[in-house]
């Protein structure tokens, strides 16, 4: 009877690691569920109940890869086209209104960030502290530990470098964490090194905003266009969006602007209904820009 008493407990910790494994496999591949609705409130709207049930799960199952990067893209995901959109919408009429609403924007993406860091840390112990380290003197072991990432590691790497820049991005005035961008930058090379077609031209529709931005950018931002258009079939609509939002708009090119916009707009999502939310996400952006469009060019 002793005995029982002592498997028991043991057995119940193992029945219910296997439940929550059996549950973070599947909330590990939710993302082709979301991805397809044809509601975008509604998914808005459901996202945070999903990614919380996510969470957790996380202290039950806390090396599942799976599900970690599934946190990671979902926070990173949200907090871009649900929470920065409305930011963005609403400074246009109300700045002080969108302040507090951008600043959760950049907690949810350094969120989605850290979710991905513990996903490395899985495979790569001490990923974390050496990838946020702005110390000089852990510059080599940073190297070493980016260096020895394999394909495997591309998702995590895409979606925390995809995060952070974005965090990044939303506190232009922190320079510490404009002090990051110099490994932010390594961690998305890592990726493009190891697969430079994942997910049908993700990373290079993450460069076009990246390199758009720059000054004496626009050639390689319009190359990564191209690679995306091909890679995606041209279904990949927010790639058209970007290109026209950071590099039409740095160069003035309003006639290019708009006609990438509206090429946009008339896209018929249901071409690729796999990709249905985003595409019609990109077509609300492009939208709001076209209606923006005497404020961003000097007549």
């Amino acid at each position: 009877m002793l005995a029982g008493l002592v498997v028991l407990p043991a057995a119940g910790c193992s029945i219910r690691s296997l439940a929550t494994g059996a549950l973070a496999d599947s909330f590990a591949g939710t993302g082709s569920g979301f991805s397809s609705d044809d509601d975008p409130e509604l998914v808005r709207d459901a996202a945070p109940f999903a990614l919380k049930t996510m969470e957790q799960l996380v202290p039950e199952q806390p090396r599942h890869v799976g599900l970690l990067t599934a946190l990671a893209s979902g926070f990173t995901s949200y907090a871009y086209a649900f929470v920065q959109v409305e930011a963005d919408e609403l400074a246009e009429k109300d700045l002080e209104r969108a302040r507090p609403i951008q600043q959760r924007a950049r907690k949810l993406l350094l969120r989605g960030r850290n979710y991905g860091l513990r996903g490395l840390e899985v495979g790569h112990p001490g990923a974390t502290a050496a990838l946020l380290s702005v110390d000089p003197a852990d510059e080599e072991r940073r190297a070493r530990l980016i260096s020895g990432m394999g394909k495997a590691d591309v998702p995590l790497l895409y979606w925390t470098a995809a995060s952070w820049a974005l965090a990044i991005s939303a506190a232009r005035d922190d320079m510490r964490a404009i002090g990051q961008l110099p490994t932010v930058e390594r961690v998305m090379a890592r990726a493009a090194a190891l697969d430079p077609d994942y997910d049908q031209g993700a990373i290079d529709e993450f460069y076009i905003s990246y390199d758009g931005g720059k000054d004496g950018g626009e050639a390689a931002a319009r190359r990564h266009l191209e690679r995306v258009v091909a890679l995606g079939k041209g279904h990949k609509l927010g790639a058209w969006v970007s290109f026209a939002e950071s590099v039409d708009v740095t160069a003035q090119n309003r006639v290019e602007f708009q006609q990438l916009l509206e090429k946009v707009l008339a896209f018929d999502v249901e071409e690729a209904p796999e990709r249905r939310l985003v595409n019609l996400v990109a077509q609300r952006r492009a939208r709001w820009l076209l209606g923006r469009a005497g404020d961003l060019f000097v007549q």
